[in-house]
């Protein structure tokens, strides 16, 4: 059976500036969904990371349906309009276009959706971020499908000892989608001369090389390219396949034991380690630090069951305990150097408004030439 899963997220409001969002915008997409199931969609699950609230829907109408992506889109309009009615930060922020035009993508929330031919045995893990950007799951996406430091699998299973095939976007080619596909682990060291780069070339899918299926899709969504200011971070939603010919559960989460860091934390210009946290978490210390959620389920003829939030087992806690301990010694470096990120990635304007106002001030120092004895 043809399977779509739709997974969507936007920030629509915020509770006490940019920590959460209030639970009755999260009630009111919920009963707006339940008159759209078994209709137009066959399920759905609603869930926060920090003040982002994620959608995942399940569906037969294949990627890119109007239908469907109008139902998210409305869904965070019924949102936007109780964030508004509450006086909450940033109602309808990530809502850029004033009104739905066939299809979500480009409008500002952050979508990854894949449609698959559902397995006996069907395993999905949708990781949703806040306070970061698409190409935060740039490292975590190789380590899994490429480092058998990571995917045992690559060596046990012979399922997956062809390896995969990484597509990878350039977001900075605006005029039309840019893309090159490389396969590992021939192409490795090209995959991470591009990768490295998360501002620009991000990872937006992968496929098994032995069954030619797809394995994970990454939304490359970039906010300020869409709306040409900045407007909050990207805040990327990602869906994984997990068991069989794909990398097990536990082999998709260990790349997330590194909390590395990633751009995002404060007014989304500094750096910070993404740190892994249950389902529903806020936001707090420095606007941060980048937060990642993952949550585990199982399809069968399309409905969703056995939801598991995974990084709320108790090994997570001394995960976490690192990434405090990253974020506080980052931070004691303040504006200098790498604690921030470059000019051209500052999501706000000031620093290049206040270079521009210094431009004229620059001089050139006259030459002393020294005379001879």
């Amino acid at each position: 059976m043809k399977i779509t899963i739709t997974a969507v997220k936007a920030d629509v409001g915020g509770c006490g500036g940019h920590i959460r969002p209030d639970p009755r915008m999260k009630e009111a997409i919920a009963k707006f969904l339940e008159t759209a199931k078994g209709v137009s969609i066959i399920d759905f699950h609603i869930q926060s990371v920090g003040d982002d609230i994620g959608i995942i829907m399940t569906h037969t109408q294949g990627e890119n349906s109007e239908v469907v992506h109008k139902l998210a889109w409305d869904a965070f309009c019924k949102a936007t309009e109780i964030a508004k009615s509450l006086g909450l930060y940033g109602a309808g922020q990530d809502l850029l276009k004033d009104s739905f035009s066939g299809t979500i993508k480009g409008m500002g929330p952050a979508i990854a959706e894949m449609e698959i031919e559902e397995r006996p045995a069907e395993t999905i893990v949708c990781f949703q971020a806040d306070k970061t950007e698409p190409g935060a799951y740039n490292l975590p996406l190789y380590l899994m499908f490429a480092d058998p430091m990571h995917n045992s699998g690559l060596m046990l299973s012979p399922k997956m000892s062809e390896g995969f095939n990484f597509e990878i976007i350039d977001v900075e080619k605006t005029d039309a989608d840019t893309i090159i596909s490389l396969n590992a682990p021939e192409d490795i060291y090209d995959i991470v001369t591009l990768i490295r780069n998360n501002h620009r070339y991000i990872i937006e899918k992968v496929f098994s090389r032995t069954t030619g299926e797809i394995a994970a899709v990454n939304c490359t969504t970039r906010l300020s390219l869409i709306a040409g200011k900045y407007v909050g971070k990207d805040d990327p939603i990602m869906l994984v396949r997990a068991q069989s010919q794909f990398p097990a559960t536990g082999e998709i989460l260990s790349p997330f034991t590194i909390v590395h860091y990633v751009s995002g934390f404060m007014r989304g210009s500094h750096i910070g380690p993404l740190t892994p946290v249950p389902i529903n978490s806020d936001i707090s210390y420095f606007d941060g630090p980048p937060i990642v959620s993952a949550v585990a389920f199982n399809v069968k003829n399309g409905k969703l069951t056995n939801m598991v939030d995974c990084f709320a087992n108790q090994f997570w806690n001394g995960i976490r305990e690192k990434a405090n301990l990253k974020a506080l010694y980052i931070r004691e470096q303040g504006f200098s150097g790498p604690a921030m990120l470059e000019d051209k990635e500052l999501e706000y304007g000031g620093i290049t408004e206040r270079l521009d106002k210094l431009k004229d001030r620059f001089y050139t120092r006259k030459k002393v030439v020294k005379q001879k004895p």
